[in-house]
């Protein structure tokens, strides 16, 4: 059962279970997996975004992708204590499609990104079968044409790299129209394949202290990251103030 934070569903699930919901899916003993990395950026922008809420809600997985998510958990003696990192299970999904021959579709991103992401893809994985890509320069118009496209291909497994909340847009109105079993937004994932955006040192990363690599590389997140503090006084008092409701 998913523990919420300010009423925004997390399922507080680690990589493995991640991966079984995955086989279950591509093996079609439950509906098409939906998955969305949830940080605290995201809890706090779904209060006012109402269709990105109602993708969250639809969502079939939601994962821990921050580590506010397990700080706020803790703090309140909740259930969430892995983080999931959104690039990661990607690899870890994509790891488990070479191995089972799943089909991969790569949609977003610049185009010599999208390319250079594929080929990093390959590289690691030599035995993966990518269906297909495309880049995320496209209008609105053309998504619907995209989907069908997706579904010509016979994927699998969908990763779809076009920002919040453009990517969530995509998957909640074509996402069943792709076909496809696993579908996921990634965010900058892409990049970070293509080495356009370097990983936080393996040690930072098991220490929870990615976002502070990223501060470093990107001082100027520090505004966005702001919301940290903000988003762990208000998950923990809306705790308390339905606790003390329940009384």
């Amino acid at each position: 059962m998913a523990e919420r934070f300010l009423d925004i569903p997390v399922d507080p699930v680690d990589s493995k279970g991640a991966l079984d919901a995955a086989r279950v899916a591509v093996a079609g003993e439950r509906p098409p997996l939906l998955v969305i990395a949830i940080n605290p950026e995201k809890v706090m922008k779904a209060q006012s975004d109402v269709e990105l809420r109602n993708f969250i809600e639809h969502a079939g997985l939601r994962i821990a992708d921050g580590v506010g998510i397990v700080l706020a958990s803790r703090l309140r003696g909740g259930r969430v204590r892995n983080r999931v990192t959104g690039v990661d299970l990607m690899l870890q999904l994509v790891a488990e499609a070479a191995k089972q021959g799943w089909r991969v579709f790569l949609l977003g991103a610049r185009p010599e990104v999208n390319e250079a992401a594929a080929a990093e893809l390959l590289r690691r994985f030599p035995s993966l079968v990518l269906a297909g890509r495309r880049d995320g320069y496209f209008s609105p118009d053309d998504a619907e044409h995209i989907a069908s496209e997706i579904a010509a291909t016979g994927a699998d497994l969908l990763f779809v790299a076009l920002g919040s909340p453009a990517q969530e847009r995509f998957l909640l109105q074509w996402g069943d129209r792709t076909g496809t079993k696993v579908r996921m937004g990634v965010g900058g994932s892409f990049d970070v394949l293509a080495g356009r955006v370097p990983r936080a040192p393996a040690a930072m990363r098991r220490a929870g202290l990615e976002w502070l690599y990223r501060l470093y590389r990107e001082p100027w997140r520090l505004r966005r990251m702001l919301v940290l503090p903000v988003f762990l006084v208000r998950a923990y008092l809306h705790r308390q103030d339905r606790a003390g409701a329940a009384r």
